[in-house]
Parts: C-alpha cells; sequence; structure tokens
C-alpha cells in the first residue's frame, strides 16, 4: 500500500530505536505515510501497523489523538486557529471569522476549490505570539493583521508571513 521510497524513510526513522522497538516510530511512520497519501484511511494506517508490528487499534490510538493526523482527505492547505484564551483575546476569533466568511467554510470543512480545510486548533504551545495559526502543518504563522494575509492565502499567491519570528515564505 505504501511506495518503497515511503517504507525506506520509515526504515531510517525505525533504525533510530532499539530493534525490539519498532513500534516507537509510529509518529513518524504515519506522517510519512500521510506525506505520500495526503490522509490517513484505515487501510494506510493498517499498513503502519503491520510494517510495525503493531496492532491496528495501538496505531489508530496515536492518529486520533494528535491533530496533525488527517483522518480525512483536506485541502492543499490545511489551516489551524488556536482559539483557546491567550489567542482568542488577542484576534484569533475575529480571524477565524473572517476565514470562515471568506473562504465560504465553518471548522473541519474544505474549500469548494480544495484549497483550504480549516481546522480549530488547540493550544499550540506559542501564547506569546499570539494570535498563532498553523499552516499546513509544518509551518507556525503569526498573524498580526489576519485580513491581508488572508487575502494572499485566497488569491493563492507566494505569501510572505512570520515563521518562529523571522520572515519567510510560506509554500
Amino acid at each position: 500500500m505504501l511506495t518503497e521510497e515511503s517504507l525506506r524513510e520509515i526504515d531510517r526513522e525505525v533504525a533510530k530505536y532499539p530493534a525490539d522497538q519498532r513500534q516507537s516510530a509510529v509518529m513518524p511512520a504515519l506522517i510519512i505515510a500521510q506525506g505520500e497519501k495526503g490522509w490517513l484511511s484505515t487501510q494506510t494506517m493498517d499498513c503502519v501497523a503491520q510494517y510495525l508490528g503493531m496492532a491496528p487499534v495501538a496505531v489508530y490510538e496515536v492518529a486520533t489523538f494528535y491533530n496533525m493526523y488527517n483522518l480525512a482527505p483536506v485541502g492543499r492547505n490545511k489551516i489551524s486557529i488556536c482559539t483557546c484564551l491567550p489567542c482568542g483575546l488577542q484576534g484569533s476569533l475575529a480571524a477565524a471569522d473572517h476565514l470562515k466568511q471568506k473562504l465560504g467554510v465553518n471548522f473541519n470543512e474544505t474549500s469548494a476549490d480544495g484549497k483550504f480545510t480549516l481546522k480549530e486548533g488547540e493550544c499550540m504551545g506559542a501564547c506569546a505570539m499570539a494570535p498563532v495559526i498553523l499552516v499546513a502543518v509544518a509551518r507556525l504563522v503569526v498573524l498580526q493583521a489576519p485580513v491581508p494575509a488572508v487575502e494572499a492565502f485566497h488569491q493563492d499567491r507566494v505569501r510572505t508571513v512570520i515563521q518562529h519570528g523571522k520572515p519567510g515564505r510560506l509554500i
């Protein structure tokens, strides 16, 4: 079910642990599988479980516990907005409302063009930089002025954002 390339990547992760602890590589294995497939179907998780010698339910437990795993197809850009108190007080709720209106979706929905999935995120551990939005799981984005940034997302341009406190490019 997974490509040979993905299995080699998983093997590199497995090699970081003692031989009798293959299951310790479950989180990176799921990231690799998700990278290949775009999301984690039950069939994909079963494949990871079999490859690591784990019970499928143990893999499901990991995949359903962490919100970095996509258990259903998502848009090209997954946007998770922290709505916890510090971010909410700093404007994340207004940013969420704006994104919902602009993209025509609610939380846990994907835009009609397939470009964006909007998720409500739990605390991302960056309260000092509130409000925080995590885009495409891999990048921490701080939006001090959410409306212009959302316009850039919507127009599908290369975006300049703040990543880990430094200006950078997103996607």
